[in-house]
């Protein structure tokens, strides 16, 4: 596992204990980094209109389109790092 995943691991980790709770906005820019970084490009079918949560998620992954995982994990690193 490379310097890049192992900190990225621990991050997504510590993530869950943060002191405060980030913004809907950050939280969302989190999950799509995550996704992005974790499984790469959105493949999965846009959930129906009576799913918002799930379509407002799936869309902030599909912004993501094309981002090299590597290029996700870091930014999710640099975004965590303003949080903590």
């Amino acid at each position: 596992m490379s310097d890049l995943s192992t900190q990225f691991e621990a991050a997504v980790a510590e993530s869950k204990n943060l002191s405060t709770r980030p913004d809907n906005a950050t939280l969302l820019k989190l999950y799509a980094l995550y996704k992005q970084a974790s499984k790469g490009d959105n493949t999965e079918t846009k959930p129906g209109f009576s799913d918002m949560v799930g379509r407002v998620k799936w869309d902030a992954w599909n912004g993501l389109k094309g981002t090299a995982i590597n290029d996700a994990m870091q930014q999710y690193l640099d975004l965590f790092e303003t949080l903590s």
